[in-house]
């Protein structure tokens, strides 16, 4: 694996992407201690030195917080609240299972490579990931938020802590070109496993393509959203794998453990479509149920594009939260 150093960043940042991503900032979208934090501003109450303003005391808040001269001369309970200056946390999670291994693409002109793409000589879905996490760090980085990694698949291959450094690009960027595309997916224990080291409130960015059951799928976002977390799952797929435009009859293989068949995809395109139809739909639907953002990623297409998307909606609905 080549150290950090000898990470080149036009191998791995497209000059149209950074183009395309200038105009946005990646911004939390849930509630940080009850506040907004995408603003890079957030009330965390009597830890910082600016005060913000008095609210009605409500059972459960600390009494410490308490402002007793406002009761003194109005005989309620108030507590005061403070603005502290904070940087927003992101955990981005890389699927590197071995279904990402996929890809029908040819390797996109001067890209550094991952394993992936050096095992199959395509542009897989793992590569695709790794552009987009890429992408996304850079971006974080340079509005000075605290960024980290974790590679996955049936549980925790690599953890990259979450660092505003310098340098943490290229650690994230190597961290990610050399790791294996292997085993199944198991993103319930996954989460678990996540949540169990950051205790803290974060923005999570599932990369994936969620090849798994979505009870399984169901049960790790509930997770999240007890822990009041926010979540955005970027859907990574081949576009083979939307379409099924197959139409010789070959052997598939499935990337997973689960055998090689030969078929006639023209008898199964039909049924085929029909489930990953199904599969795909009862995700975006489970995803949304939670209030967490779902997009769905063609790995044929540019990287920029599917983010700014992503990131403007983010920023409208900011825009709406705050006006409202």
């Amino acid at each position: 694996m080549a150290e950090p150093q000898q990470v080149k960043a036009e191998n791995y940042l497209a000059p149209e992407t950074l183009v395309q991503l200038a105009p946005f900032e990646l911004r939390a979208k849930m509630i940080v201690e009850g506040v907004m934090s995408g603003m890079h501003r957030s009330p965390y109450h009597g830890m910082a030195v600016e005060f913000a303003e008095h609210r009605q005391y409500v059972a459960g808040d600390d009494p410490k917080h308490l402002d007793w001269k406002v009761y003194g001369r109005t005989d309620k309970l108030y507590i005061k609240q403070y603005q502290q200056e904070t940087n927003l946390e992101v955990v981005l999670l890389i699927d590197a299972s071995a279904s990402m291994g996929y890809g029908t693409l040819p390797v996109k002109k001067d890209w550094g490579g991952t394993t992936a793409s050096r095992r199959v000589t395509r542009w897989t879905k793992f590569d695709h990931a790794t552009a987009l996490a890429t992408a996304l760090s850079y971006l974080c980085l340079q509005q000075q938020d605290r960024v980290g990694v974790v590679v996955f698949a049936d549980d925790v291959r690599t953890l990259i802590k979450r660092s505003s450094a310098k340098g943490q690009w290229r650690r994230i960027v190597s961290g990610l070109r050399g790791e294996p595309v292997e085993a199944s997916t198991n993103l319930s224990k996954v989460t678990d496993q996540v949540l169990s080291k950051i205790s803290n409130r974060a923005l999570f960015i599932i990369v994936s393509d969620f090849f798994d059951d979505l009870d399984s799928i169901r049960q790790a976002l509930a997770r999240f959203k007890h822990r009041r977390q926010d979540v955005v799952l970027l859907n990574t797929l081949d576009r083979q794998e939307m379409r099924f435009d197959f139409t010789q009859p070959a052997p598939f293989l499935g990337l997973e453990n689960e055998g090689r068949l030969r078929v006639d995809p023209r008898a199964l395109r039909e049924a085929y479509l029909a489930s990953i139809t199904g599969h795909l739909d009862g995700l975006s639907r489970i995803a949304l149920g939670f209030g967490f953002d779902y997009h769905r990623v063609d790995t044929h297409e540019s990287v920029g594009p599917p983010l700014a998307y992503l990131l403007a909606r983010r920023s409208a609905y900011l825009k709406r939260s705050k006006a409202g």
